[in-house]
Parts: C-alpha cells; sequence; structure tokens
C-alpha cells in the first residue's frame, strides 16, 4: 500500500508539472528529428572552377559532377574561395593535374578529392599519377580535431555560460537577493547589467583559459591571431550568459534551467558548422540563422582555419552582438511582467 501511494504522488506530481512531461515526450523527438535531417541530407556536390584541362578530362568533371564546370583563372577562383563560392580549381602546370582545395571545409575537400580521383582512374590516365594536391586555407595537416575544433570551443563556451549563468540568476531571485535590490532605488536595467558585468569578468577568464588550452596545450589549427579570437570567445560567451538570465526568468527551480538545454542549446550544435548546411533543405537553413552559435562558430572558423582578421568577420559579430542586446532587452521586460517585483 506504501509503494502504491508513493508510485500515486510522483505520478500526480508528474502530471501537474506540465514542462517536465513535454521534455520527456518531446525533447527526445526532437532531437531526433535533428539528427535525421542533418545526417539524412542528400550528398554534398562540390563547385569547382577549371582552367585550360585537356577535353577528355573536363568533359568526364562535367558528367562527374553533374553539371557544367566553370571556368575561370586561378586568380580569379582564389578571390571567389573567400567568399565561399568554390571548393576546388584544378588544372595543369608542369604537366601534371594540379588541385588547389578551398581547405576549410573537411566534407567538401573528401568529396572533391575522391570524384576527381574517380574520374582521373576511369580514364586510365597517367595523370593521377602524377597529381599535385594544394590547400588556400589550412594544410593537408589538418586532422578532424584541427576542422572541428573552433565549433567545439565555441560550443562548450556557450554550454557551460549558459548553465551557471542561468542557475546563478536564478539563485539571485530564489533565495530573495533580488527581492532585496528591488526594494533599493537600482533599477531592473541596472541589475540586468550588472550582473551581466560582474559575471561576465569570469567568461573572459573562461575563454582566456579554454582557447589557450586548445591552442598551446592541444595544438589546434590556428592560423588567425589568438587575442582576436579572444574577443569572439567572450562576446558568444556574454550573449550565452544574457540568454540564460532571460530564460531563468521562466524557470522556478534549476531542474527548470536544465530543461532548456535540449530545446535550446542542442540544436545550436547541428547548425554550428560541424555538418554541411547546404545539402539541408532551404527552410532548416533558415532555422539556423536565428541561432547565436552559427555566428560564432564561422567567426572562429574564419579566424582559426582561414587565418582572417577580425574586420573581414565584422558581420558575425554584429549579429553576436546584435543577439546580445536583444536577449539583455527581453530579459528587462520578462523581469518586469513575469516577477511582477
Amino acid at each position: 500500500m506504501n509503494v502504491m501511494a508513493v508510485a500515486k504522488r510522483i505520478f500526480q506530481q508528474f502530471i501537474r508539472d506540465k514542462r517536465s512531461l513535454a521534455l520527456l515526450l518531446l525533447a527526445p523527438i526532437l532531437v531526433l528529428t535533428l539528427i535525421w535531417l542533418v545526417l539524412d541530407s542528400d550528398d554534398y556536390q562540390p563547385n569547382i572552377a577549371t582552367q585550360d584541362l585537356p577535353e577528355q578530362i573536363e568533359q568526364a568533371l562535367n558528367d562527374a559532377f553533374d553539371k557544367e564546370i566553370d571556368h575561370l583563372s586561378k586568380e580569379e577562383t582564389e578571390e571567389a574561395f573567400q567568399d565561399g563560392e568554390y571548393d576546388a580549381f584544378i588544372t595543369v602546370e608542369d604537366n601534371q593535374l594540379a588541385i588547389l582545395l578551398e581547405g576549410s571545409d573537411p566534407t567538401a575537400n573528401s568529396t572533391t578529392l575522391q570524384t576527381i580521383q574517380e574520374v582521373l582512374q576511369s580514364l586510365q590516365t597517367d595523370n593521377n599519377r602524377h597529381m599535385s594536391v594544394d590547400y588556400f586555407y589550412g594544410s593537408d595537416e589538418l586532422n578532424l580535431f584541427d576542422q572541428v575544433g573552433s565549433v567545439l570551443i565555441g560550443f562548450f563556451i556557450f554550454f557551460f555560460v549558459f548553465i551557471i549563468g542561468g542557475i546563478s540568476f536564478l539563485r539571485e531571485r530564489t533565495q530573495g537577493t533580488l527581492e532585496k535590490l528591488l526594494s533599493t532605488p537600482v533599477k531592473r536595467w541596472e541589475i540586468v547589467i550588472g550582473y551581466l558585468l560582474g559575471f561576465g569578468l569570469f567568461t573572459i577568464i573562461q575563454s582566456f583559459i579554454i582557447v589557450s588550452y586548445a591552442v598551446y596545450l592541444l595544438d589546434i589549427w590556428m592560423a588567425g591571431d589568438f587575442w582576436q579570437l579572444i574577443i569572439v570567445t567572450i562576446l558568444l560567451a556574454i550573449t550565452a550568459l544574457s540568454l540564460a538570465t532571460l530564460l531563468s526568468a521562466f524557470a522556478n527551480n534549476e531542474f527548470q534551467i536544465m530543461q532548456f538545454i535540449p530545446v535550446v542549446i542542442v540544436p545550436q550544435i547541428f547548425f554550428s558548422g560541424i555538418f554541411q548546411m547546404e545539402t539541408l533543405p532551404d527552410w532548416l537553413q533558415v532555422v539556423s540563422k536565428v541561432m547565436p552559435l552559427t555566428y560564432g562558430a564561422d567567426a572562429m572558423k574564419a579566424i582559426m582555419i582561414k587565418g582572417w582578421d577580425i574586420w573581414d568577420i565584422w558581420f558575425d559579430i554584429a549579429v553576436i552582438i546584435s543577439f546580445a542586446i536583444v536577449f539583455v532587452i527581453l530579459n528587462i521586460v520578462a523581469l518586469r511582467k513575469h516577477r511582477k517585483l
């Protein structure tokens, strides 16, 4: 009887907690759906440009890539590489096939090289034995960790700042500290900004330690400036912190903060650049544009793999800052409407 009484109480308690019930039923379906959409997408079709190739190879490449290959000079293709328009440039130099890969995308690199090698083998030409491969960004020494490490650094900084920041701000409210502050002349926006600045110091320390560890101890590929990468990670951490404080306004305890993870944090890893976005449906690519980690990962990848300057990624930086500003404004509104303090 006691067992049944305990079981009945737990069942009734769980039924009344609509958020936990929805998380139990819907979150696994959401995550599985995202995995299916990402992994079950179409094969990636590389875009390549050529110059002065033998007609036989040119036609075989057209057939293999199932489209007309563009004809550009090497200088034109290198300029297009910077806009992400092409994955490779192929020409003939010193009587051998010369392939220049864009280099920043491991999926595009492997698919392009595999297709070209299959074409050359099908033609039974000697060019596949005299083929040179160079990289516009990176090199053939990049391993898997070098290629996805920039995304992982951004994700883990975003993830842990979200968890710690959200729980810390929630405790300010549940322990009565926030009420005491609001009994003073301090305004709501001053509380939000003050909290961000106070916790922001720890995000700076966290960003410095994580990036330093990855670059100097794990020896991850780093083509750009270390301090510019630190700036991007700090901005991403502040955005995660502002999002965490916003969502903490809708949570009553730490468990409810954790419930936001599969809905708010997990989907961002699928759209942060680890998987090939061009093969996803158009509507799913639009969804990725409303996720801060998409822009943070792009910016970090551009610095670490491509060696770009922070001014070259001004758009990503502007979007990340815009996200943080919007979250701060919404947090101030949420304090006024939901807490009624």
